[in-house]
């Protein structure tokens, strides 16, 4: 499939990840009719006003057969349900994707609904998230310079995942691979297990009588640590829960980190407070200049 062939496009959730995907591609010139559905009639009406979407979806029946592509930008709790509704009228020629950030439900979803059509997805990660939610968060630029990860399943086609890569990189995104496992190994470590942890230390001062003296004093470090806490709830509660087995094992990787340090802080061990801060540090600095 090349890109002149992208007559249409349908988008479930038409947010920030959904709604710049159609953005993009709009900008790009990659695209001629782009449909949106959603749970929210508030949602789908400003992404027409917005001009992420040229019209919202009838229905599956109506929709599906003749799209060139099929992008899933909903919480990834939500798939196996639009899976199952896609299914019957997916043609044979349509491509699925999807921006969710756990692969390995995802792909096990697309197996349990798609049938012997599962090699016409190819899931997809794209690392380009903000706190702000909805149409209007969406933006033409989230993914300019931004990596998107594909995991290929065994009954993709060169083609497909060729044109599934082309697609985010019109976008203006890098496009690498993984496996649906080592990413959610991966993603577990440095974007799961932070949420997690900041997501409890708000929650930690939240619940504290003395909250509102706490809050105001804290300045720029408390700011950055928790900026991700204002994330969306339902999202992220889909995350934890879909990749809990990995996210478990971080988890416990970290409580042993913070034993070490609680014995250190006992102990008043300066060495090893500072050494644990400058190995922090310097992996810390080196990554800031990638």
């Amino acid at each position: 499939m090349g890109v002149a062939e992208l007559n249409k496009i349908v988008i479930y959730g038409v947010g920030l990840i959904g709604g710049s995907f159609a953005l993009a591609l709009r900008q790009a010139g990659a695209v001629r009719e782009i449909v949106g559905f959603g749970r929210s009639k508030t949602t789908l009406d400003e992404a027409m006003r917005l001009g992420i979407v040229d019209r919202i979806g009838e229905s599956e029946a109506a929709e599906v057969a003749d799209a060139d592509l099929i992008l899933l930008a909903t919480p990834v709790a939500q798939m196996a349900t639009i899976f199952a509704r896609i299914a019957p009228y997916l043609g044979a020629n349509t491509l699925l994707t999807d921006g969710g950030s756990t692969k390995s439900d995802v792909v096990a979803a697309a197996y349990a609904n798609l049938g012997d059509k599962v090699g016409q997805f190819v899931p997809a990660h794209p690392i380009a998230g903000a706190e702000k939610s909805g149409a209007s968060a969406a933006l033409a630029e989230l993914y300019q310079g931004k990596k998107v990860v594909v995991t290929p399943l065994p009954e993709n086609s060169d083609a497909a995942i060729a044109s599934v890569r082309l697609f985010w990189e019109l976008c203006g995104a890098a496009v690498c691979e993984l496996t649906p496992a080592q990413h959610d190994e991966v993603f577990a470590a440095v974007s799961h297990l932070p949420h997690l942890l900041s997501f409890a230390l708000v929650h930690d001062i939240a619940q504290r009588d003395n909250r509102d003296l706490l809050l105001s004093f804290a300045a720029s470090g408390f700011r950055d640590f928790t900026r991700i806490a204002a994330s969306s709830p339902e999202m992220w509660r889909d995350i934890c829960l879909a990749n809990r087995g990995a996210l478990l094992s971080e988890l416990g990787l970290y409580q042993r980190e913070l034993e070490h340090l609680h014995q250190a802080l006992t102990e008043a061990d300066a060495a090893k407070l500072e050494e644990v801060f400058r190995v922090s540090s310097q992996v810390r600095g080196s990554w800031k200049q990638q």
